[in-house]
C-alpha cells in the first residue's frame, strides 16, 4: 500500500529537476499524476530549462510504477491558459488531492544592477506563478470535499539573503507569507499548507557556469568538481559537509508533508538545507 493509493498529485515544473523528482516519488507512492511545465526557455533565466523532452522522460519514469499520468504544456504565468490546462488534466484523472507548487527560475545580478526584466520574469515565475497555480487548483480540492494538501517550493532564501539573489530572495519570502496566509484561509476545508526550504539542489538551476562562478569567483572556470571539494564555498554554507542535496531529499519531505504521516502539520516552512540556515 502506497501512501497516496487512489489519489491524484500535481506537480508544476515537472519536466525535469525537483519536479521530476516529485513526479516520480509521488507515484512510487501510489499517485497518479498530472505534470505541468513551460517547456519553453525564458531568456532572461540564468539556466536551462525542461523542454517537451524532458516531460516526456517524466512520463516514461512515472510510468513505470504502472501510475496514470496526463501532461500539460503550460506557463504558470498565464493564467487563463493554466486553469484551462488544470480543468482539463483534473476531469481526465478525476479528482485532485496534493500540489506541489514547484515551478520556479533564478538568475543573478545585484539589485542595482539588476535589468527590469529579470526582475519582473522572476517575480512572474515564482511568486505570481505560485499565486496562478493555487487559484487554479484548490478549487479543485475543495470540490472534492475531501480535503487535500499544497506544497510549495520556497528556499532557504525565503528566511535569509545572499548578495546577487535579491530578486530571487524576495519571491522565496513572498511564498512563505502566501503558503501561511493559505494555510488559514484553507483549513477549514481540511487543507493543509506547507513549504519546503531546500539548500542548493543538484539540479540545472545550480549547475551551470554562473552559479558556480557566483560561489567561486576565485576560480576563472569552476567545475562541479571544484565545487565538491571539501573546502569549497558550496561545502562551506552548509552544516553537514556536503555541496547540495539530491532532489529525491526535496520529494522525501513533500511526500511527508502531503501524507497522512502529517495530516496534523499546516503552516510550516520546513528547511532540508543541511544545516545552511544555522550558519547564517
Amino acid at each position: 500500500m502506497g501512501k497516496f493509493d487512489g489519489k491524484v498529485a500535481l506537480i508544476t515544473g515537472a519536466a525535469r529537476g525537483q519536479g521530476r523528482s516529485h513526479a516520480v516519488r509521488l507515484a512510487e507512492e501510489g499517485a497518479d499524476i498530472i505534470a505541468i511545465d513551460i517547456c519553453d526557455q525564458i531568456a532572461s533565466a540564468g539556466h536551462s530549462m525542461g523542454t517537451e523532452d524532458d516531460l516526456q522522460k517524466t512520463v516514461s519514469l512515472v510510468e513505470k510504477f504502472d501510475r496514470r499520468i496526463v501532461t500539460a504544456k503550460a506557463d504558470v504565468r498565464d493564467r487563463a491558459a493554466l486553469e484551462e490546462s488544470v480543468s482539463a488534466c483534473v476531469s481526465e484523472l478525476g479528482r485532485l488531492d496534493v500540489v506541489s507548487v514547484n515551478a520556479g527560475i533564478a538568475s543573478t545580478s545585484q539589485v542595482l544592477d539588476l535589468e527590469e526584466q529579470s526582475w519582473q520574469d522572476v517575480i512572474d515565475v515564482n511568486l505570481t506563478g505560485a499565486f496562478h497555480t493555487v487559484q487554479a487548483t484548490v478549487p479543485h480540492i475543495i470540490a472534492g470535499g475531501r480535503g487535500g494538501s499544497i506544497t510549495f517550493t520556497s528556499s532557504a532564501m525565503g528566511l535569509m539573503a545572499v548578495p546577487n539573489l535579491g530578486h530571487y530572495t524576495a519571491t522565496k519570502h513572498g511564498v512563505l507569507g502566501l503558503m501561511k496566509t493559505l494555510a488559514l484561509e484553507l483549513g477549514p476545508q481540511f487543507i493543509r499548507v506547507n513549504a519546503i526550504l531546500p539548500t542548493n539542489v543538484d539540479t540545472d538551476m545550480i549547475q551551470n557556469e554562473t552559479i558556480l562562478k557566483l560561489f567561486m569567483p576565485h576560480l576563472e572556470k569552476p567545475t562541479r568538481a571544484d565545487a565538491e571539494l571539501p573546502d569549497s564555498n558550496y561545502v562551506r554554507a552548509n552544516i553537514l559537509p556536503i555541496p547540495w542535496v539530491d532532489p529525491v531529499d526535496i520529494s522525501n519531505a513533500l511526500v511527508f508533508l502531503a501524507s497522512d504521516d502529517a495530516r496534523f502539520v499546516t503552516g510550516v516552512s520546513l528547511p532540508v538545507d543541511a544545516g545552511f540556515l544555522l550558519k547564517k
